[in-house]
């Protein structure tokens, strides 16, 4: 792995992420938030990958042929949906905890996904990717924008690009912080609202690496349907990119 200077992994978050590792997979455990946050993202996604590469959406396997790299993978949540969208799947994590429960949790669904312990400054394979994901990552490093240029340089020319992360608002401290964290429902110490990007922040981030965003939406609380795609950005958003 890349020396400190050269990283942008906190040894404090991948540690708190990794003590959370074993229960991952539980849709009533410690990450049932990311639980009802992933089928929000996963709607997101299908679209945008249909919309990039011009894909039938009833098609199964619209990633046929495509390699594609999830970027603070966790235990697997996102990697494996992908998978069984056809894509050939990388997954990366900077909590060796997480990589093993991945690992063992693909292995038992029959999937062959291939998940390193690493930052993606030390991933290497510059252009590799058709498709380059990363949910709720970019809050939790120490460069943020020296892990946008990681991201970029991983994108393959025509690749697509999807991230999300937490809008710093008051209500994004309100819901995620003082609310998520302080009844239980996210584990306590997982955000800091101070490292939350704004849409324009994020947007300044990619331009610096040669992106340019395509599509944006906020991911909002709908008391009727829970988690849904929305046109408020205020606590959480997902965007597209593409190279400029």
């Amino acid at each position: 792995m890349a020396s400190n200077a050269e990283t942008t992994i906190n040894p404090n978050e991948a540690s708190h992420f990794g003590a959370l590792a074993a229960d991952w997979w539980d849709p009533q455990g410690s990450s049932a938030m990311l639980h009802k946050l992933n089928p929000v993202r996963l709607r997101y996604i299908r679209k945008a990958i249909d919309a990039h590469w011009s894909a039938d959406p009833r098609a199964l396997h619209p990633l046929d042929g495509k390699v594609a790299l999830d970027v603070g993978c966790g235990a697997g949540l996102l990697c494996e949906p992908l998978a069984r969208l056809g894509a050939t799947m990388t997954g990366i994590d900077a909590a060796e905890e997480n990589i093993s429960v991945a690992k063992a949790h693909a292995g038992m669904q029959g999937l062959n996904i291939d998940y390193r312990a690493a930052g993606i400054e030390s991933l290497g394979l510059p252009g590799r990717y058709d498709l380059v994901t990363s949910m709720e990552v970019i809050e939790h490093v120490t460069d943020p924008a020296l892990f946008v240029h990681g991201l970029a340089d991983a994108l393959a020319t025509d690749g697509l690009m999807v991230l999300s992360t937490p809008n710093r608002t008051a209500l994004s401290r309100l819901a995620m912080i003082t609310l998520g964290e302080g009844s239980g429902m996210i584990p306590k110490g997982t955000h800091d609202w101070d490292k939350f990007l704004t849409p324009d922040e994020l947007e300044s981030l990619l331009s610096e690496a040669g992106m340019t965003i395509t599509d944006r939406r906020g991911i909002a609380f709908d008391p009727r349907k829970g988690l849904v795609l929305s046109n408020n950005e205020a606590i959480n958003y997902i965007l597209t990119a593409v190279r400029a």
